[in-house]
Formats: structure tokens, C-alpha cells, sequence
């Protein structure tokens, strides 16, 4: 087993925080907002649920053993995973049309 429940732990929480912004009217799931969350609003909330995530994985790696040595290519993959893991999320709040 090893290293697997580390990374599947990190995936889904990638997952759940990336479409957290889109179905939560809350600010990062915990703070009630007066008014609708904007789409600027959301985005930010996603980039800052990118870090929370990068953070448990970055902790979890310390965990595990040394830290790997990361460059922009690195951040810049994992930002677009992130997104792409947001996708569902952004589908239900803007595209899906609720009767």
C-alpha cells in the first residue's frame, strides 16, 4: 500500500475543493455573504482552495520523506489539473439550466 492513500487522499481533496467555489454559497464553505458570491468572487476562492490543497499535499510529503525540489512546471500542472477538476462544479452553477 505505501504511498497510494496519500495520493488518492490528495486527489479527491483536489477534487472536492476545486468545485467547492461553484456549489457552496458560502465563502470558502464557512462565511454567509450578503449577496450572490460573484464569478471574480469564485475564482478567487478556487485559487486559494488551490493553495489549501497544495499545502495538505505539501504536508503530506513531509510525512513521507524529503521534499521534492519543484519549478514552475510543476505549479503550472497542477494549477490546470485544479481547474479541470473545477470543471463540474462550473457546469452545474453557469451551464446547467435548473427547471
Amino acid at each position: 500500500m505505501g504511498q497510494t492513500v496519500p495520493v488518492w487522499l490528495v486527489v479527491l481533496l483536489a477534487l472536492l475543493a476545486a468545485n467547492l467555489p461553484f456549489v457552496s454559497h458560502r465563502f470558502m464553505a464557512v462565511y454567509r455573504l450578503t449577496s450572490a458570491k460573484s464569478l471574480p468572487l469564485r475564482l478567487l476562492e478556487l485559487v486559494l482552495w488551490y493553495f489549501i490543497a497544495g499545502g495538505v499535499a505539501l504536508l503530506l510529503e513531509n510525512r513521507a520523506g524529503q521534499i521534492a525540489p519543484q519549478g514552475w512546471e510543476f505549479y503550472a500542472i497542477t494549477g490546470t489539473l485544479f481547474v479541470t477538476f473545477a470543471f463540474p462544479g462550473f457546469v452545474y452553477r453557469y451551464l446547467f439550466k435548473l427547471r
